[in-house]
């Protein structure tokens, strides 16, 4: 009788033990949600957020309000919401705006990439510096680039426009402004240079501009320094195989 006593005293003990392991085991897991966010998933979501602006699903002050609630987000719940009502990466929502075309030679098409709005960055100084517009991003109506002593790369290939028109205001004294835009883009040169100068290079565009492309006028003042505007192909304005 007393080894079936023991025998049951023991039994009880490790299905107490195992109890305790379970609660504990549950302890432990944190629903999703109120898990820590890091650097990389509160970039990630930055990210889309570039994307929506430069596809005009937000205007400025929708980004800049959610961007700040991303980068001051602590958990994964947090994040949640800033990209809720957004496409997913590729997904196929109904398009806030016309859908890029191909042209004859597989590159979207520029009347396509006038999208609205308001403009992601509206001016550029270097001061014995330098400062870059590149990569996806929405060219304004009016950019204004100051270069002192200093240099500037306003780069269109990739970019968005806010409207048909953008003007560069570029004044370059003892420095210089690199303007590069993609074949098909028509250019306007109205700037003044005093023992300096606006130059326009066309030998990257072949087929001179597209029908509603967007026109860029660069106009302003060089002194002692260049405002120069280079036609170039971009190598990423491509589409996806069908």
């Amino acid at each position: 009788m007393a080894d079936a006593s023991n025998e049951r005293n023991e039994r009880d003990q490790r299905d107490e033990g195992d109890g305790d392991g379970a609660a504990r085991g549950k302890r432990r897991e944190v629903p999703l949600p109120e898990l820590r966010a890091g650097d990389a998933d509160r970039e990630r979501v930055a990210e889309r957020l570039r994307d929506a602006l430069a596809e005009g699903r937000l205007d400025m002050d929708e980004f800049q309000e959610r961007l700040d609630v991303v980068y001051r987000a602590k958990t994964y719940g947090e994040l949640e919401p800033v990209t809720r009502d957004l496409p997913a990466p590729g997904g196929p929502a109904v398009p806030l705006v016309k859908r890029p075309a191909a042209n004859a030679g597989g590159e979207l098409d520029l009347a396509s990439r006038i999208t609205g709005g308001e403009g992601s960055s509206d001016w550029g100084i270097a001061v014995m510096s330098g400062f870059q517009r590149v990569g996806r991003w929405v060219a304004p109506r009016r950019f204004n680039a100051v270069a002192v002593m200093g240099g500037g790369v306003i780069d269109l290939r990739d970019a968005y426009f806010a409207d048909r028109e953008v003007v560069l205001n570029c004044v370059a004294v003892m420095g210089g402004v690199d303007v590069i835009v993609p074949p098909g883009v028509e250019v306007v040169m109205r700037g003044t240079g005093l023992m300096g100068g606006f130059d326009h290079d066309t030998r990257g565009d072949d087929t001179g501009p597209e029908p509603g492309a967007p026109r860029v006028v660069v106009t302003g003042f060089a002194l002692w320094g260049g405002v120069g505007v280079r036609t170039k192909r971009s190598k990423k304005r491509r589409l996806p195989p069908a």
